[in-house]
Parts: C-alpha cells; structure tokens; sequence
C-alpha cells in the first residue's frame, strides 16, 4: 500500500479562461435577427436555452444512439469505454485512510462512461467539420455519472483503437434505402425507362 500524500488545498491554481457566448451582444443579435423575439427579456432567453439544453442532455442520457444537434451540427451520445491503465484514485477515502485508494467502477463492472460527440454528419458534410467540438456542462456531467451506473449496459461500447463511426445510425439508413430499392424493384419493368 502507497501512503497518500494530500493536495495543497492553497496551492496557487490554474484557472482556464471563460467564455460566455450568451452575453449582452449574443441577445441584441437574436433580437436584430428574430424581431418576433425583441419583447421577451434576457433572462426569459436564458431559460428558453436552459430548458432545451436539458431535454436534450437527457434524451442523449435516455437513448441508446444518442441524439442529433439541430441543423446535423453533430451527433452527441454516450459510450462504455475500458477504464484506463492510469490509475483513477479516489481523493476522499484517500485523505480518510491515509493511502491512495483507487475507484474500480465496481457497479459497471470496471467500465467508464464517456460523452462523445462526433461532427461527421450522416448526410451532408460541413466544411472545417474537424475543428468542432463540444464541452458538456456540469449538469450534463452530473447527470450521466448518475444514471450511468443503473443502465451501464444500454449504451454503445466503443474500442479504444477504433475511429468513432455512427455504426448503427448508418446501418440504418442503408437498411432503408435497401428497403426502399427492394421496393422499387417489384414495380420495375425494363421496357418502360421513363416515367411521367
């Protein structure tokens, strides 16, 4: 057993610096751009924001595949993942007892969650797509590491070697389209090419 060797809680830190996208000029270009919008308040707009960004943190959380953003920004789901060679110590029971000891995800049965997001888009690609990304708030965060550990077994397993592809997303939409060319083919007669 490694004795624990607590953090300086008054070590000086680094503090990342924060950007806001939701302040005074965010609002007054809403405004400019949707005038049927200028009599509501910007608090009002805050929890219209706030509102929609947790029924859809928590359909990602409900649903197997995830959900896609509006206007096919990107696809955001959850996935079960190896924990990770580097050991995961818990700092509480550390400082209790007095050695480093290390959180195994016993209720998972030793998997992590991870909230990926990916901006590969199924049908239309969009330009500097590789220069997206996507941070999760506290909330999102939270949430996830709550109701992870009862559903653990829903979510997608992605292989740590493997690029992220929407697997099943795409197996869909070419099992429809399959459907549909299977569709097709009953009414097709080769003598008739054109077809008012």
């Amino acid at each position: 057993m490694k004795e624990f060797k607590s953090p300086d809680v008054k070590a000086p830190r680094y503090r990342p610096e924060v950007f806001t996208i939701m302040d005074k000029e965010f609002f007054e270009n809403f405004k400019k751009k949707h005038p049927k919008y200028k009599n509501l308040d910007n608090k009002d707009l805050r929890k219209i924001i706030k509102y929609f960004n947790k029924s859809f943190y928590q359909t990602v959380i409900d649903t197997r595949d995830g959900a896609q953003l509006p206007e096919q920004l990107g696809w955001i789901f959850i996935g079960t993942c190896q924990s990770p060679k580097k050991q995961n110590v818990d700092f509480v029971k550390s400082k209790k007892y007095g050695v480093t000891v290390t959180n195994k995800n016993w209720e998972t049965d030793g998997k992590l969650a991870k909230i990926f997001f990916t901006s590969y888009a199924l049908k239309h690609k969009m330009k500097n797509r590789e220069f997206w990304s996507f941070v999760a708030c506290r909330d999102f965060k939270r949430s996830v590491s709550k109701s992870y550990p009862e559903n653990w077994n829903m979510y997608l397993v992605v292989e740590p070697t493997i690029r992220i592809k929407l697997n099943n997303s795409i197996n869909y939409l070419v099992n429809r389209t399959k459907q549909q060319d299977k569709e097709k083919l009953k009414y097709y007669n080769e003598f008739e090419l054109w077809q008012p």
